[in-house]
């Protein structure tokens, strides 16, 4: 039985922050592999400012290269409809029978995670995983530690916040201000190369 990592997002681009959150969760918790998985529609995104769905997964795949314990899943980006957690993790249940996996979140999405579609399914399928900051309101994460953990296990690792966000790096490439130091550099050079987010 392997233990997998699941990483959800729109990557748009991937940066930094993305990898050290993956390989930080990866270490602590003793992983096997951790899937990247970039979403085509999601629930709660403004997808305006969205690059093709090609350029997303190529950078995902471009972030990884050199990483045999990270693997691209690009099950979402190929759907033409809304990106439900749960629906992919059934997907991945059929192609992973016995394996075990580690739902990595944010902060900020684990305080909202009981609207998600269908989360009690999500709970009994996956360990929930979510980043715990040291500015967080502890109140009201316990209050939702308290609530989930009826229906799953739910664990928590302390990060450091990266300092820039995706919105951020693309804000900074419209500027033409300098963006390489938050992204991986082949991901640097194929931004440059497709002239993206200009």
């Amino acid at each position: 039985m392997s233990r997998l990592g699941l990483l959800g997002g729109s990557f748009n681009p991937i940066h930094n922050g993305h990898i050290y959150l993956a390989n930080t969760v990866k270490e602590e918790l003793n992983l096997d592999k951790i899937l990247i998985i970039p979403s085509n529609i999601t629930p709660n995104k403004n997808c305006k400012d969205f690059v093709p769905n090609e350029d997303r997964l190529n950078m995902c795949k471009l972030s990884i290269e050199e990483k045999t314990d990270f693997e691209v899943l690009d099950y979402e980006i190929n759907k033409t409809q809304i990106s439900y957690t749960i629906l992919t993790i059934e997907y991945l249940r059929e192609k992973y029978k016995s394996d075990e996996f580690y739902l990595i979140i944010g902060s900020d999405m684990f305080l909202s995670f009981d609207k998600w579609y269908r989360y009690k399914d999500i709970l009994k399928e996956v360990i929930l995983v979510f980043m715990l900051r040291s500015d967080e309101d502890i109140n009201k994460i316990n209050d939702q530690i308290n609530k989930l953990s009826k229906y799953g296990t739910i664990r928590f690792i302390e990060i450091q916040p990266y300092i820039v966000s995706s919105t951020e790096i693309r804000e900074k490439i419209k500027k033409c201000e300098n963006f390489s130091c938050y992204l991986p550099e082949k991901v640097v050079q194929y931004i440059r190369l497709k002239k993206l987010y200009q």
